[in-house]
């Protein structure tokens, strides 16, 4: 999704920064900019290193006079329950997934609302609205940084600054090979294999990453504001499902079958 949304913003004009932990797996990259006529400064970042990125948001300022648009991309998945997650797992999906783009919304803050003018797009998942089984760490996590940026939002409005999520459903990526999972489900073996077998099929018509990627682009550069994105028509309903749900009987009724063994 990255990779596409990159190309999609270039290709909308804007010079676009795209970062990658190791640059040296940029040939993807590179080639899709070229293919489709556009140029992107690619630059190393692991985004749980606050440090790193400080530094790269203070040499971009200084080389551009600003940044105008932000894209929070990054993700790290997990497919676990709670008693087969140690404390360092949990606390590795809240770093990627939540304090990373905590940390680089504060770090472009202040240049946008000095300027009167800026986005701030965080990339969820429907995992920010629906929590799911074997994904407690994972949508903690998602549902933590929906609520950081719907509560900043209102108020970095007031400067000029909007602030918004988009949440892609399933997605042809390379986001699943990243997954965190349990050597051996123990107790729980059997249910995660009923999940397992689900997702899989999900996955089989999953969304394509340059549709979701021109999806985010949009998100990112429209002149219509809205809090809440997704990139397609399957996200829309499933993030609907908990978004309507007062009192959360329709996200248990629709995540109990999942894990269903016979």
């Amino acid at each position: 999704m990255g990779l596409h949304a990159a190309v999609a913003l270039a290709r909308r004009g804007l010079h676009v920064v795209a970062t990658m932990r190791d640059v040296g797996r940029a040939a993807a990259l590179r080639d899709a900019a070229a293919e489709a006529g556009v140029t992107l400064d690619v630059r190393a970042l692991d985004v749980v290193d606050h440090g790193a990125a400080a530094r790269l948001v203070a040499a971009v300022i200084a080389e551009h006079g600003g940044i105008h648009v932000l894209v929070n991309n990054a993700g790290q998945g997990s497919v676990a329950t709670a008693e087969q997650l140690s404390m360092r797992q949990v606390q590795d999906q809240l770093d990627v997934n939540y304090l990373a783009p905590v940390n680089l919304a504060k770090l472009v803050l202040p240049g946008m609302r000095e300027r009167g003018s800026g986005r701030i797009l965080t990339v969820t998942s429907v995992g920010g609205t629906v929590g799911q089984p074997f994904a407690d760490a994972y949508c903690g996590a998602k549902f933590a940084v929906e609520g950081f940026m719907q509560s900043l939002a209102v108020v970095a409005e007031r400067f000029g600054v909007r602030v918004s999520v988009i949440e892609p459903a399933a997605v042809s990526s390379s986001f699943v090979g990243n997954v965190v999972q349990p050597e051996s489900g123990g107790p729980y073996d059997e249910l995660l294999d009923a999940y397992v077998a689900r997702t899989a099929g999900t996955f089989a018509g999953a969304q394509s990453p340059e549709s979701a990627g021109t999806a985010i682009a949009e998100a990112a550069t429209s002149e219509e504001y809205r809090f809440r994105w997704q990139t397609s028509e399957r996200a829309t309903a499933f993030a609907g499902t908990s978004l309507a749900d007062l009192d959360g009987r329709r996200v248990v009724d629709f995540t109990r079958p999942w894990i269903a063994t016979g």
